[in-house]
């Protein structure tokens, strides 16, 4: 599809196009004279001006002009209701492409009222109403600990990129154990040294840790050993007398030992994370994981009689040849387990992953089977005790839908909510990891990025330590 623009506000444009075409590249073409069917008009002169051009269907639509913010939105809105009739297609987000719905309706709440957010939301986005609702919801329950981060909190994410295996849907940067499992030892040894350089800053600032997140890759593929020497570090290095919570995504069950549960819960970990991502054998095999729906049984049990009790469940809608009645079985499996927390995730068909690679595309039928797994999860999650406590959406997911992270009450997740909501600083350690300034009482937010690939990380790890300087440059600055 050809997008044709005289302005700047082609990013929004081209990001609501690709809602309706999701295999397709998107061709943004400026001040042209020529237009190349299949094409798309946006102009901005004296009025708004919309046309879509595709085979027979030729429509358009115009509007007065107002200011920048207006007239970006009103020419979405013209394009997103001529493509709706054009494909058939109503996305249940409506006009919404960011990442963070929550956060943009609690801004609206903040500077215009919970009415009008409503209103913003239903009539000027088209959000419908189980997604409206879906985001009242979880905006009230994020408020609240939203509201105990200060001026002095941060959080620290730890970065661990190796996986057993890499998934077909994965797009992470990340090391099969299997081809580099000699990088593992030094990449251990000098994440220790960045963890104890940054807990140095920390201190110096008088920073105050509230919540910390060990992620991946998959962490349990550290050996027992290892990962208490990780998390040993973690403990000694920072003051963790203020922390509220502290997470180690144990994630593939193939991964998890008794040895290593005990590594973890005796360096005072309070959470863990188990994802099986579907308990269906067959569809386990055609995504590429090395592992079965009974051994996911068997790790979630072996860790409840180690003593871990809040331990979060990650699944995915809509991955390739799961059905509606499989998803709904592993839910309700899922469920009887009676995990604290339970993350429904959509699955987004990412360009580097796998599944794109090979050619696997989004049609309509998986979006509608797919949404249909979310309003199932929505509904018996509910009925169980589980709250929406977080939401957050990714680029080229199926339907346009979203992931969220249910909780029973009590057990929601900090370091979830804070991260989405950009609440505070996060400081990040490891290869991949992205270290987020956050400015207090604003929306400014400063980035410091690690090198991706663990044999970057340790080739050229002095550089590492060298960029966490901007972390005091920043604070001295606020």
């Amino acid at each position: 599809m050809n997008l044709y623009i005289n302005h700047a506000f082609h990013y929004e444009l081209e990001n609501l196009t690709r809602l309706f075409y999701p295999n397709e590249k998107i061709t943004v073409i400026k001040n042209s004279d020529v237009f190349d069917e299949p094409y798309i008009k946006a102009f901005r002169n004296d009025s708004l001006f919309v046309e879509v051009k595709c085979g027979d269907f030729c429509e358009s639509s115009s509007a007065s002009v107002s200011d920048d913010v207006e007239d970006e939105r009103m020419l979405c809105e013209l394009l997103y209701k001529i493509l709706c009739k054009l494909t058939d297609v109503t996305p249940p987000w409506g006009m919404i492409t960011g990442v963070r719905p929550v956060k943009l309706y609690r801004n609206l709440i903040n500077s215009f009222g919970k009415d009008y957010a409503d209103i913003y939301f239903r009539e000027k986005l088209f959000v419908n109403n189980e997604k409206l609702t879906l985001t009242q919801t979880t905006e009230k329950i994020e408020k609240k600990f939203i509201d105990l981060s200060k001026k002095d909190s941060f959080s620290l994410y730890i970065a661990i990129p190796f996986c057993p295996t890499r998934c077909y849907y994965c797009s992470f940067v990340q090391s099969s154990i299997e081809r580099s499992r000699h990088l593992v030892e030094p990449y251990v040894e000098l994440l220790c040294e960045e963890i104890k350089h940054t807990a140095k800053i920390a201190s110096d600032l008088n920073l105050r840790l509230e919540t910390v997140y060990m992620g991946g890759g998959t962490p349990t593929t550290l050996s027992p050993e290892q990962m208490n020497k990780v998390l040993s570090v973690i403990n000694n290095s920072f003051d963790m007398t203020a922390c509220r919570e502290f997470t180690v995504e144990a994630g593939r069950p193939d991964t998890i030992t008794l040895d290593k549960l005990n590594s973890i819960l005796e360096n005072k970990v309070d959470r863990i994370s188990i994802n099986p991502q579907t308990l269906n054998n067959s569809v386990l095999e055609a995504i590429g994981r090395r592992h079965t729906a009974e051994q996911t049984i068997e790790a979630f049990e072996l860790a409840r009689k180690v003593g871990f009790n809040n331990i979060n469940t990650d699944l995915i809608a809509g991955l390739p040849t799961d059905t509606l009645n499989s998803f709904k079985s592993t839910l309700n499996r899922i469920i009887e387990l009676n995990p604290e927390c339970i993350t429904i995730h959509t699955l987004s068909m990412k360009r580097s992953a796998s599944l794109t690679q090979n050619g696997s595309t989004i049609n309509r039928e998986d979006a509608v089977r797919t949404a249909e797994m979310l309003s199932f999860s929505n509904d018996v999650l509910a009925l169980n005790d589980y709250l929406p406590y977080y939401l957050y959406r990714q680029s080229r997911m199926i339907g346009n839908l979203e992931n969220t992270g249910w909780s029973k009450k009590g057990f929601e997740s900090l370091y979830n909510i804070f991260v989405m909501d950009e609440t505070h600083t996060i400081l990040g350690c490891g290869a991949g990891a992205v270290t987020k300034l956050k400015r207090y009482g604003d929306t400014y937010l400063e980035r410091i990025f690690n090198f991706k690939y663990a044999y970057e990380y340790i080739d050229r790890f002095d550089e590492i330590l060298t960029r966490k300087k901007s972390i005091c440059t920043f604070y001295d600055n606020c």
